[in-house]
């Protein structure tokens, strides 16, 4: 069996590519345990500074679950099945390193929870996305009515799972659920790329303790959530590259940040 995520490094970026153009890039049981299994190996290491997620052809990014794998699905695999997607993009969802999707096409279901994992999302022009579950008589069951609410608000949010609506590019963009829709002809992970150098130049270990600020205000106080930015903020206070960015605004240039 060929492997259904491919991995290329570019730089300090490292691509994942769901490989599966004749499945719309579904997501298979093989493909949530390659996308974890690649998720906490990045995660560790130091010549990676972003993570971007993206899928094979100009189809589709993916068009959610496998509905041909689950056909032979017992009421018990589905919900292993449904438990991978915690488990396992858990380890794109909390990852140290910023992920992006870079959305080459329909986004459907899982695959739409999957952008939603990521930190930042870029779409094609032609993109199309939506959580339909509720017209199959189910539910988002990958994190969609959690993730969903807090990037676009609750209203709209209900008013894509409950109505099954889907969004153009355009109306993903001003709806806040996409920050970048790329220009026409211009290949989506070029303009991702682009898109991301101040990341891939920018100092990591203030990157990451952003993240993990921005998290974590999702699940304590306001209080809790300030006292914790304190100590994530402590980290970056002690850190090589801040005194090179200090060294750069004196000598006018440019930082050179090493990760340490």
């Amino acid at each position: 069996m060929s492997n259904p995520v491919k991995v290329e490094r570019r730089g300090r970026a490292a691509i994942l590519t769901l490989d599966r153009p004749e499945r719309m890039n579904a997501l298979s049981r093989d493909t949530l345990l390659a996308l974890g299994r690649l998720g906490r190996e990045l995660a560790t290491d130091p010549e990676v500074r972003a993570i971007v997620l993206t899928g094979a052809g100009d189809k589709a990014f993916c068009a959610g679950a496998d509905l041909k794998e689950r056909q032979g699905f017992s009421d018990d695999d589905v919900r292993v099945q449904v438990g991978l997607y915690r488990t396992e993009l858990a380890a794109l969802d909390r990852n140290p390193k910023p992920v992006v999707a870079a959305i080459n096409g329909v986004a459907f279901g899982g695959g739409l929870e999957l952008a939603l994992v990521c930190d930042l999302r870029v779409a094609v022009p032609e993109a199309i996305m939506g959580l339909p579950e509720t017209t199959l008589g189910i539910i988002p069951g990958a994190g969609g009515t959690q993730r969903l609410p807090r990037i676009v608000g609750e209203a709209r949010a209900k008013e894509m799972i409950l109505l099954g609506r889907r969004l153009t590019a355009q109306e993903a963009l001003a709806w806040g659920l996409v920050n970048r829709v790329s220009p026409a002809g211009v290949h989506v992970v070029d303009d991702t790329l682009e898109f991301l150098a101040p990341i891939l130049d920018g100092a990591p270990i203030a990157q990451t303790a952003a993240l993990r600020a921005i998290d974590v205000s999702f699940e304590v106080t306001l209080e809790q959530g300030l006292e914790l930015e304190r100590v994530f903020y402590d980290e970056t206070l002690r850190s090589e590259d801040r005194r090179e960015a200090l060294r750069a605004f004196a000598e006018k240039r440019k930082p050179l940040f090493q990760g340490r």
